[in-house]
């Protein structure tokens, strides 16, 4: 039995005819249908039904067609690994990302690329809990995520690991302050991203553990979005120190008894990336990182 009888008996199945399998393949018709009869009579068995104006498969040819090509598709893997262990010249990395942080991953994409122009690379956002399962479940091969507590089943490498700031507009009562005690927020109106986000699990934990739920005024995904609202005086924002820092129209405030975290970092599955490309976009990510 040699590969291309598979693969033509696998095409004149999915075409219903010689003619179009053998246009199909770039191939006489007349190979086509000498090659299917020395593996019809090498498995003893007609695979094709012949005598209708539309070939149709056999009971036999029903039964060994998923065989036929379960076949092809495990020996075209084999030559994708074998192409990408030696220069990486194909393969599909699946990326994701939470929808705001400060990781220049336009860049880092752009780079691989110019690399190994070969490789696929899709980008997915998400919020950190369901980018963290696809991870693990083998959807994604790595994702930028924000969390509280390292995730379980994944390897992390830290991309920032920073305080959590309550930022108020210019002339607020409380701009005149350095820091604010966590309870002081009990019932304040707060602008907080969504919840599945590493800083809203952080901010919801450490009030849950202090006695109380916190006000959420306003939810946004982007932190530009929750400045703005803290900014036009529709609540405290809770924003990570980078950005509650550096704006003008904003006061920062440490948040203290206790101080809150957020990490933000590059996830993958324990064990390693699936796939030599995966790897090798891994490895590059990590460099920048």
């Amino acid at each position: 039995m040699e590969l291309h009888q598979l693969e033509y008996f696998v095409a004149v199945a999915d075409e219903e005819g010689f003619t179009r399998a053998a246009a199909r393949l770039r191939v006489a018709q007349p190979g086509v249908s000498a090659q299917i009869r020395k593996l019809e009579r090498e498995l003893g068995l007609p695979l094709l039904d012949r005598t209708t104006r539309s070939v149709r498969l056999t009971a036999a040819g029903e039964a060994v067609l998923p065989f036929a090509r379960a076949a092809l598709t495990a020996v075209e893997g084999a030559r994708q690994v074998a192409d990408e262990l030696s220069g990486l010249k194909r393969g599909r990395v699946a990326v994701g990302t939470v929808n705001s942080h400060t990781v220049d991953l336009a860049t880092i994409l752009a780079d691989f690329h110019a690399r190994w122009p070969g490789i696929e690379i899709t980008l997915v956002e998400d919020a950190s809990g369901r980018l963290a399962d696809a991870v693990r479940e083998g959807r994604l091969d790595a994702a930028i995520v924000a969390y509280a507590q390292e995730p379980e089943g994944l390897d992390l490498h830290v991309v920032t690991d920073e305080a959590i700031d309550a930022a108020v507009w210019i002339g607020h009562e409380l701009a005149a302050r350095e820091t604010i005690r966590l309870t002081d927020l009990r019932d304040r109106a707060l602008v907080c991203l969504p919840r599945g986000g590493g800083i809203r699990a952080v901010l919801d934990a450490a009030c849950a553990e202090a006695g109380f739920t916190p006000r959420v005024a306003f939810e946004a995904g982007s932190p530009t979005v929750i400045e703005q609202l803290a900014a036009r005086r529709l609540g405290i924002a809770i924003l990570p120190e980078s950005i509650a820092r550096h704006r003008e129209h904003l006061h920062p405030l440490r948040i203290i008894e206790p101080e809150l975290r957020g990490r933000l970092g590059l996830a993958w599955r324990q064990g390693g990336p699936p796939s030599p490309a995966a790897v090798a976009w891994l490895d590059h990510a990590r460099s920048y990182l």
